[in-house]
């Protein structure tokens, strides 16, 4: 049976010993090693990236409203069901957490992060068919992306294919609600496009059409 999930702390937490009083200093490490490249790396522009804005659009905000909370967790010892049971919970937690409706709830995050795993460690676990396969009914059924972080990571930006934001110095996984502007990270997956059109059913289209006003469309052959 998995352990029971370790308690949320706020970015700012790190830096209070009343509130990491009890961590080890490894857990306490690896937690501000990932707060500090999501304050320096994802949540500013870079010109790497192909657009303007910040590398990911939605933590810098949690951040701001104290809703971006991080976990340490070690599961180097814990089989691929321990780990997808693990998130799962955490997923539970993220639903649960203030705020539960309005368009709030799309700044609210929780990061993961897998204190005591290499980075070949985390390809092997994070990027098992087996693991992905049994998160996808996250999407469909609550509308949770779960996103995989560490050095492995090859998943390129979709403005740059030489631009890979999804490589950490210590492996996490990132869980938010689902957002109508995913549908960017779908287009070369049709499973998941067509979960996050159906998620979105009323909104999907001009969603697009909006993305696609943005391009020279008017001088596409018909």
């Amino acid at each position: 049976m998995p352990a029971q999930t370790r308690s949320l702390l706020a970015v700012q937490d790190l830096e209070d010993s009343s509130r990491t009083r009890g961590l080890a200093d490894s857990d306490l490490n690896a937690l501000r090693a990932v707060a500090d490249w999501i304050k320096t790396f994802v949540a500013m522009p870079n010109n790497d990236l192909g657009r303007g804005g910040p590398v990911c659009p939605f933590v810098g905000r949690a951040m701001e409203r104290n809703t971006l909370w991080l976990a340490p967790e070690r599961v180097a010892d814990r089989g691929v069901a321990d780990v997808v049971q693990l998130v799962n919970d955490y997923k539970g937690r993220l639903l649960r957490a203030d705020p539960v409706q309005g368009e709030a709830i799309a700044f609210k995050a929780i990061v993961v992060v897998f204190t005591d795993v290499s980075a070949d460690r985390a390809n092997d676990i994070l990027g098992d068919a087996q693991v992905a396969q049994l998160l996808k009914p996250s999407y469909t059924q609550d509308g949770v992306v779960i996103g995989e972080f560490h050095e492995r990571n090859e998943l390129s930006s979709v403005h740059n294919s030489a631009f890979q934001p999804f490589r950490s110095p210590v492996p996490f996984v990132l869980l938010r609600h689902a957002d109508i502007t995913d549908w960017k990270l779908y287009l070369s997956d049709e499973d998941w496009l067509g979960r996050w059109a159906r998620r979105f059913p009323e909104s999907a289209v001009p969603a697009l059409a909006e993305e696609l006003r943005r391009t020279n469309w008017q001088q596409l052959e018909p």
